[in-house]
Protein backbone atom coordinates (compact mmCIF):
# COMPACT_ATOMS: atom_id res chain seq x y z
CA UNK A 1 0.00 0.00 0.00
CA UNK A 2 1.33 3.18 -0.96
CA UNK A 3 0.12 6.99 0.57
CA UNK A 4 -2.67 5.24 1.53
CA UNK A 5 -3.72 3.72 -1.34
CA UNK A 6 -3.64 0.26 -2.67
CA UNK A 7 -1.51 -0.64 -5.68
CA UNK A 8 -4.01 -0.25 -8.64
CA UNK A 9 -4.16 -4.40 -8.97
CA UNK A 10 -5.89 -4.63 -5.15
CA UNK A 11 -8.15 -1.69 -5.74
CA UNK A 12 -9.24 -3.70 -8.84
CA UNK A 13 -10.08 -6.76 -6.71
CA UNK A 14 -12.31 -4.86 -4.62
CA UNK A 15 -14.28 -3.24 -7.31
CA UNK A 16 -14.63 -6.90 -8.50
CA UNK A 17 -16.18 -7.97 -4.86
CA UNK A 18 -18.66 -4.36 -5.63
CA UNK A 19 -19.55 -5.76 -9.40
CA UNK A 20 -21.11 -9.17 -7.92
CA UNK A 21 -24.16 -7.71 -7.21
CA UNK A 22 -26.72 -5.87 -9.28
CA UNK A 23 -29.74 -3.37 -7.75
CA UNK A 24 -32.96 -4.14 -7.35
CA UNK A 25 -34.56 -1.46 -5.33
CA UNK A 26 -33.61 0.96 -2.02
CA UNK A 27 -34.99 -0.27 1.16
CA UNK A 28 -34.64 2.95 3.54
CA UNK A 29 -32.00 5.89 4.22
CA UNK A 30 -30.99 6.87 7.65
CA UNK A 31 -28.50 8.98 9.15
CA UNK A 32 -25.82 6.50 8.09
CA UNK A 33 -26.71 7.23 4.44
CA UNK A 34 -28.89 4.51 2.10
CA UNK A 35 -29.80 0.64 2.26
CA UNK A 36 -30.47 -1.20 -0.77
CA UNK A 37 -31.78 -4.63 -2.15
CA UNK A 38 -29.08 -6.11 -3.90
CA UNK A 39 -29.27 -9.13 -6.07
CA UNK A 40 -25.87 -11.58 -6.78
CA UNK A 41 -25.38 -11.51 -9.76
CA UNK A 42 -24.23 -15.88 -10.01
CA UNK A 43 -25.87 -16.73 -7.39
CA UNK A 44 -28.81 -14.99 -7.32
CA UNK A 45 -29.11 -14.27 -4.01
CA UNK A 46 -30.89 -11.03 -2.46
CA UNK A 47 -28.92 -9.00 -0.03
CA UNK A 48 -29.14 -5.85 1.60
CA UNK A 49 -26.48 -3.39 1.44
CA UNK A 50 -25.96 0.02 3.69
CA UNK A 51 -24.18 2.42 2.19
CA UNK A 52 -21.76 4.42 4.05
CA UNK A 53 -19.93 7.26 2.02
CA UNK A 54 -16.17 7.14 1.67
CA UNK A 55 -14.13 9.97 3.71
CA UNK A 56 -14.73 11.31 7.14
CA UNK A 57 -17.21 8.78 7.53
CA UNK A 58 -15.58 5.99 7.74
CA UNK A 59 -13.43 5.47 10.94
CA UNK A 60 -12.67 3.38 13.82
CA UNK A 61 -16.18 3.41 14.65
CA UNK A 62 -17.26 2.15 11.78
CA UNK A 63 -14.42 -0.75 11.66
CA UNK A 64 -15.05 -2.06 15.23
CA UNK A 65 -19.00 -2.18 14.06
CA UNK A 66 -18.45 -4.10 11.13
CA UNK A 67 -16.01 -6.64 12.81
CA UNK A 68 -18.15 -7.03 15.94
CA UNK A 69 -21.37 -7.89 13.99
CA UNK A 70 -19.02 -10.50 12.10
CA UNK A 71 -18.18 -12.29 14.90
CA UNK A 72 -22.66 -12.50 15.56
CA UNK A 73 -23.64 -16.23 14.47
CA UNK A 74 -27.31 -16.41 15.86
CA UNK A 75 -31.00 -16.94 13.95
CA UNK A 76 -32.36 -13.90 15.44
CA UNK A 77 -29.32 -11.46 14.18
CA UNK A 78 -28.96 -10.67 10.37
CA UNK A 79 -25.80 -11.79 9.25
CA UNK A 80 -23.35 -10.14 7.86
CA UNK A 81 -21.57 -10.87 4.82
CA UNK A 82 -18.99 -8.66 3.56
CA UNK A 83 -17.81 -5.20 2.72
CA UNK A 84 -17.52 -3.80 -0.67
CA UNK A 85 -16.01 -0.63 -1.86
CA UNK A 86 -17.44 1.61 -4.84
CA UNK A 87 -15.73 4.74 -5.79
CA UNK A 88 -18.02 6.70 -3.63
CA UNK A 89 -19.14 4.17 -0.98
CA UNK A 90 -17.89 1.68 1.61
CA UNK A 91 -20.69 -0.93 1.03
CA UNK A 92 -21.56 -3.65 3.70
CA UNK A 93 -23.60 -6.69 2.32
CA UNK A 94 -25.97 -8.32 5.05
CA UNK A 95 -28.67 -11.05 4.66
CA UNK A 96 -31.79 -9.72 3.69
CA UNK A 97 -34.91 -10.22 5.78
CA UNK A 98 -37.43 -10.34 2.88
CA UNK A 99 -40.34 -9.94 5.64
CA UNK A 100 -40.12 -6.34 6.17
CA UNK A 101 -39.44 -4.08 9.37
CA UNK A 102 -41.11 -4.65 12.38
CA UNK A 103 -42.22 -1.18 12.69
CA UNK A 104 -43.85 -0.68 10.01
CA UNK A 105 -46.50 -3.71 10.55
CA UNK A 106 -47.07 -2.41 13.81
CA UNK A 107 -48.46 0.75 11.82
CA UNK A 108 -50.49 -1.43 9.40
CA UNK A 109 -51.97 -3.37 12.05
CA UNK A 110 -52.01 -0.52 14.69
CA UNK A 111 -51.34 -3.23 17.46
CA UNK A 112 -50.24 -6.17 17.80
CA UNK A 113 -52.27 -8.91 19.60
CA UNK A 114 -50.67 -10.21 22.96
CA UNK A 115 -49.61 -13.72 21.76
CA UNK A 116 -48.51 -11.88 18.50
CA UNK A 117 -46.18 -9.31 20.70
CA UNK A 118 -44.80 -12.24 22.27
CA UNK A 119 -44.22 -14.28 19.39
CA UNK A 120 -41.68 -11.16 18.60
CA UNK A 121 -40.25 -10.70 22.01
CA UNK A 122 -39.12 -13.48 22.38
CA UNK A 123 -37.30 -13.25 19.14
CA UNK A 124 -35.60 -9.81 20.02
CA UNK A 125 -34.69 -11.19 24.07
CA UNK A 126 -33.08 -14.16 22.79
CA UNK A 127 -31.03 -12.26 20.28
CA UNK A 128 -30.64 -9.38 22.76
CA UNK A 129 -29.53 -12.26 25.61
CA UNK A 130 -26.54 -13.59 22.95
CA UNK A 131 -24.85 -10.09 22.00
CA UNK A 132 -24.88 -9.84 25.60
CA UNK A 133 -23.09 -12.99 26.67
CA UNK A 134 -20.84 -12.48 23.29
CA UNK A 135 -20.15 -8.50 24.92
CA UNK A 136 -16.46 -9.88 26.84
CA UNK A 137 -15.76 -10.75 23.08
CA UNK A 138 -16.57 -7.80 21.07
CA UNK A 139 -14.40 -5.00 20.52
CA UNK A 140 -16.02 -1.69 22.44
CA UNK A 141 -15.42 1.46 24.24
CA UNK A 142 -18.43 2.25 27.20
CA UNK A 143 -19.46 5.57 26.03
CA UNK A 144 -22.11 7.91 26.78
CA UNK A 145 -24.89 7.62 24.31
CA UNK A 146 -28.59 9.16 23.80
CA UNK A 147 -30.39 7.43 21.16
CA UNK A 148 -33.70 8.09 20.48
CA UNK A 149 -35.72 9.46 22.92
CA UNK A 150 -38.57 6.83 23.61
CA UNK A 151 -36.44 4.28 24.01
CA UNK A 152 -33.87 5.73 26.68
CA UNK A 153 -33.75 4.48 29.71
CA UNK A 154 -33.67 6.72 33.06
CA UNK A 155 -30.12 5.20 33.81
CA UNK A 156 -28.72 6.33 30.41
CA UNK A 157 -30.10 10.57 30.95
CA UNK A 158 -28.74 10.26 34.24
CA UNK A 159 -25.12 11.30 35.33
CA UNK A 160 -24.72 8.31 37.10
CA UNK A 161 -22.60 5.52 35.33
CA UNK A 162 -24.55 2.70 33.69
CA UNK A 163 -25.08 -1.08 32.95
CA UNK A 164 -25.51 -0.94 29.14
CA UNK A 165 -27.02 -4.92 29.79
CA UNK A 166 -30.08 -3.14 31.76
CA UNK A 167 -30.45 -0.24 29.69
CA UNK A 168 -31.36 -2.93 26.49
CA UNK A 169 -33.91 -4.23 29.22
CA UNK A 170 -35.40 -0.91 29.26
CA UNK A 171 -35.26 -0.76 25.30
CA UNK A 172 -36.76 -3.73 25.20
CA UNK A 173 -39.51 -3.24 27.32
CA UNK A 174 -40.37 -0.05 25.05
CA UNK A 175 -40.24 -1.99 22.22
CA UNK A 176 -42.93 -4.80 23.80
CA UNK A 177 -45.24 -1.65 24.58
CA UNK A 178 -45.24 -0.55 21.18
CA UNK A 179 -46.49 -4.15 19.94
CA UNK A 180 -49.11 -4.19 22.64
CA UNK A 181 -50.52 -0.32 22.78
CA UNK A 182 -49.50 0.93 19.28
CA UNK A 183 -47.82 4.04 21.18
CA UNK A 184 -44.44 4.79 22.70
CA UNK A 185 -45.11 4.29 27.02
CA UNK A 186 -43.60 8.27 27.25
CA UNK A 187 -44.58 10.30 25.08
CA UNK A 188 -47.40 12.49 24.96
CA UNK A 189 -49.34 11.65 22.06
CA UNK A 190 -50.85 15.41 21.70
CA UNK A 191 -47.00 16.27 21.56
CA UNK A 192 -44.56 14.11 20.51
CA UNK A 193 -41.64 15.86 19.62
CA UNK A 194 -41.41 17.57 23.17
CA UNK A 195 -38.60 15.64 24.21
CA UNK A 196 -38.21 17.46 27.47
CA UNK A 197 -41.70 16.33 28.11
CA UNK A 198 -40.80 12.81 27.38
CA UNK A 199 -37.43 12.99 29.39
CA UNK A 200 -39.64 14.12 32.64
CA UNK A 201 -42.30 11.05 31.88
CA UNK A 202 -39.19 8.28 31.55
CA UNK A 203 -37.25 9.98 34.59
CA UNK A 204 -40.66 10.04 36.70
CA UNK A 205 -41.68 6.30 34.91
CA UNK A 206 -45.14 8.08 33.76
CA UNK A 207 -47.06 5.66 31.43
CA UNK A 208 -50.26 3.76 31.60
CA UNK A 209 -51.57 0.71 29.54
CA UNK A 210 -55.09 2.69 27.91
CA UNK A 211 -58.28 0.46 29.01
CA UNK A 212 -59.04 -0.34 25.27
CA UNK A 213 -55.57 -2.66 25.60
CA UNK A 214 -56.41 -5.80 27.54
CA UNK A 215 -53.85 -8.20 28.30
CA UNK A 216 -52.62 -10.20 30.78
CA UNK A 217 -51.52 -9.98 34.61
CA UNK A 218 -48.87 -11.88 33.50
CA UNK A 219 -47.71 -9.42 30.96
CA UNK A 220 -49.01 -6.06 32.93
CA UNK A 221 -46.21 -7.73 35.80
CA UNK A 222 -43.07 -7.81 32.99
CA UNK A 223 -44.02 -4.68 31.74
CA UNK A 224 -43.72 -3.02 35.19
CA UNK A 225 -40.72 -5.02 36.57
CA UNK A 226 -38.84 -4.02 33.01
CA UNK A 227 -40.16 -0.16 33.81
CA UNK A 228 -38.30 0.52 36.72
CA UNK A 229 -36.27 3.49 37.40
CA UNK A 230 -33.99 2.12 39.67
CA UNK A 231 -31.79 -0.20 37.20
CA UNK A 232 -30.42 -2.33 40.41
CA UNK A 233 -34.11 -3.23 40.81
CA UNK A 234 -35.09 -3.61 37.47
CA UNK A 235 -35.25 -7.40 36.17
CA UNK A 236 -32.42 -8.52 33.98
CA UNK A 237 -32.42 -10.49 31.17
CA UNK A 238 -32.17 -13.88 32.75
CA UNK A 239 -34.87 -12.97 34.82
CA UNK A 240 -36.97 -12.02 31.40
CA UNK A 241 -36.58 -15.98 30.03
CA UNK A 242 -37.99 -17.50 33.17
CA UNK A 243 -40.67 -15.22 33.40
CA UNK A 244 -43.98 -17.18 33.22
CA UNK A 245 -45.61 -14.79 30.46
CA UNK A 246 -42.09 -15.23 28.34
CA UNK A 247 -42.31 -18.91 28.56
CA UNK A 248 -45.69 -18.99 27.28
CA UNK A 249 -45.71 -20.88 23.89
CA UNK A 250 -41.83 -20.43 23.70
CA UNK A 251 -40.89 -21.70 20.17
CA UNK A 252 -38.52 -25.20 20.88
CA UNK A 253 -35.91 -23.24 18.80
CA UNK A 254 -35.81 -20.41 21.70
CA UNK A 255 -35.57 -22.64 24.61
CA UNK A 256 -32.26 -22.78 26.43
CA UNK A 257 -31.88 -26.52 26.10
CA UNK A 258 -32.14 -25.65 21.33
CA UNK A 259 -29.78 -22.83 22.21
CA UNK A 260 -27.17 -24.76 23.91
CA UNK A 261 -27.45 -27.51 21.44
CA UNK A 262 -26.86 -24.80 18.25
CA UNK A 263 -23.72 -23.57 20.25
CA UNK A 264 -22.26 -26.65 20.81
CA UNK A 265 -22.32 -27.12 17.04
CA UNK A 266 -19.10 -26.17 14.58
CA UNK A 267 -20.23 -22.60 13.99
CA UNK A 268 -18.16 -20.85 11.38
CA UNK A 269 -18.54 -17.26 10.85
CA UNK A 270 -21.34 -15.86 8.04
CA UNK A 271 -18.67 -14.39 6.26
CA UNK A 272 -15.98 -15.83 4.38
CA UNK A 273 -14.14 -12.49 3.95
CA UNK A 274 -11.36 -12.39 6.69
CA UNK A 275 -10.62 -9.71 8.72
CA UNK A 276 -7.70 -8.89 7.64
CA UNK A 277 -9.43 -7.91 3.82
CA UNK A 278 -12.38 -6.50 5.72
CA UNK A 279 -9.61 -3.79 7.43
CA UNK A 280 -8.14 -3.41 4.01
CA UNK A 281 -10.98 -2.21 2.50
CA UNK A 282 -12.45 -0.07 5.24
CA UNK A 283 -8.67 1.47 5.64
CA UNK A 284 -8.93 2.21 1.73
CA UNK A 285 -12.49 3.59 2.08
CA UNK A 286 -11.18 5.92 4.58
CA UNK A 287 -9.51 8.32 1.43
CA UNK A 288 -12.46 9.74 -0.76
CA UNK A 289 -11.77 8.55 -3.99
CA UNK A 290 -10.62 11.25 -6.59
CA UNK A 291 -13.42 10.61 -9.25
CA UNK A 292 -16.13 10.35 -6.41
CA UNK A 293 -17.27 13.85 -7.39
CA UNK A 294 -17.64 13.00 -11.26
CA UNK A 295 -19.47 9.82 -10.35
CA UNK A 296 -23.41 9.55 -9.59
CA UNK A 297 -24.94 7.75 -7.09
CA UNK A 298 -23.04 5.31 -5.18
CA UNK A 299 -20.43 4.65 -7.81
CA UNK A 300 -22.13 1.87 -9.92
CA UNK A 301 -21.55 3.68 -13.02
CA UNK A 302 -24.83 4.70 -15.54
CA UNK A 303 -27.24 3.29 -12.66
CA UNK A 304 -28.69 6.93 -11.48
CA UNK A 305 -29.11 10.29 -13.36
CA UNK A 306 -28.09 13.47 -11.73
CA UNK A 307 -31.88 14.36 -10.23
CA UNK A 308 -31.94 11.06 -8.53
CA UNK A 309 -27.99 11.79 -7.40
CA UNK A 310 -29.40 15.24 -5.80
CA UNK A 311 -32.45 13.50 -4.18
CA UNK A 312 -30.01 11.32 -2.52
CA UNK A 313 -27.88 14.14 -1.40
CA UNK A 314 -31.11 16.36 -0.22
CA UNK A 315 -32.62 13.01 1.16
CA UNK A 316 -29.15 12.69 3.43
CA UNK A 317 -29.63 16.40 4.47
CA UNK A 318 -32.46 16.62 5.56
CA UNK A 319 -31.79 13.63 7.92
CA UNK A 320 -28.47 15.05 9.23
CA UNK A 321 -30.70 18.50 9.90
CA UNK A 322 -33.40 16.21 11.64
CA UNK A 323 -30.10 14.78 14.34
CA UNK A 324 -29.04 18.35 14.93
CA UNK A 325 -32.81 19.68 15.89
CA UNK A 326 -32.69 16.80 18.37
CA UNK A 327 -29.09 17.10 19.74
CA UNK A 328 -29.95 20.84 20.17
CA UNK A 329 -33.36 19.73 22.00
CA UNK A 330 -31.30 17.34 24.05
CA UNK A 331 -28.73 19.93 25.07
CA UNK A 332 -31.19 22.68 25.78
CA UNK A 333 -32.72 20.26 28.00
CA UNK A 334 -29.17 19.00 30.08
CA UNK A 335 -28.89 22.72 30.39
CA UNK A 336 -31.77 23.05 32.04
CA UNK A 337 -31.40 20.48 34.96
CA UNK A 338 -35.33 20.14 34.85
CA UNK A 339 -35.79 16.62 35.85
CA UNK A 340 -37.23 15.43 38.78
CA UNK A 341 -38.09 11.90 40.29
CA UNK A 342 -39.57 11.34 43.39
CA UNK A 343 -38.65 14.99 45.03
CA UNK A 344 -35.08 14.70 43.38
CA UNK A 345 -33.44 17.14 40.37
CA UNK A 346 -31.87 15.36 38.01
CA UNK A 347 -29.30 16.49 35.30
CA UNK A 348 -28.42 14.64 31.68
CA UNK A 349 -24.77 13.84 31.34
CA UNK A 350 -23.06 16.67 29.79
CA UNK A 351 -21.42 14.85 26.71
CA UNK A 352 -24.03 12.55 24.38
CA UNK A 353 -23.59 11.23 20.98
CA UNK A 354 -26.00 9.58 18.56
CA UNK A 355 -26.38 5.73 18.98
CA UNK A 356 -29.79 4.95 18.07
CA UNK A 357 -31.33 2.10 20.21
CA UNK A 358 -34.17 1.87 17.46
CA UNK A 359 -33.51 3.17 13.91
CA UNK A 360 -35.94 2.78 10.90
CA UNK A 361 -33.00 1.23 8.66
CA UNK A 362 -32.18 -2.37 7.62
CA UNK A 363 -29.69 -3.33 11.34
CA UNK A 364 -28.47 -5.96 12.67
CA UNK A 365 -31.58 -7.96 14.61
CA UNK A 366 -34.32 -9.84 12.49
CA UNK A 367 -37.43 -11.87 13.62
CA UNK A 368 -36.79 -15.41 12.52
CA UNK A 369 -36.86 -14.94 8.89
CA UNK A 370 -39.83 -13.26 8.76
CA UNK A 371 -39.56 -9.77 9.41
CA UNK A 372 -36.89 -6.84 10.00
CA UNK A 373 -36.85 -5.94 13.59
CA UNK A 374 -35.04 -2.46 13.81
CA UNK A 375 -34.05 -2.45 17.71
CA UNK A 376 -30.28 -1.96 17.62
CA UNK A 377 -28.35 -3.51 20.71
CA UNK A 378 -26.33 -1.32 22.30
CA UNK A 379 -23.08 -2.77 24.33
Amino acid sequence: MRDGHYPHSKLSNLRFGMEKYELVKDIGSGNFGVARLMRHKDTKELVAMKYIERGHKIDENVAREIINHRSLRHQNIIRFKEVVLTPTHLGIVMEYAAGGELFERICSAGRFSEDEARYFFQQLISGVSYCHSMSSLLHSRPKSTVGTPAYIAPDVLSRREYDGKLADVWSCGVTLYVMLVGAYPFEDQEDPKNFRKTINRIMAVQYKIPDYVHISQDCRHLLSRIFVANAARRITIKEIKSHPWFLKNLPRELTEAAQAAYYRKENPTFSLQSIEDIMNIVEEAKVPHPASRSIGGFGWGGEEDEDETKEDAEAEAEAEADEDEYVKRVKEAQASGEFHHNGKKYKMQKQISLTEHKSRDHSSCKSAGTMNNPMKVTE
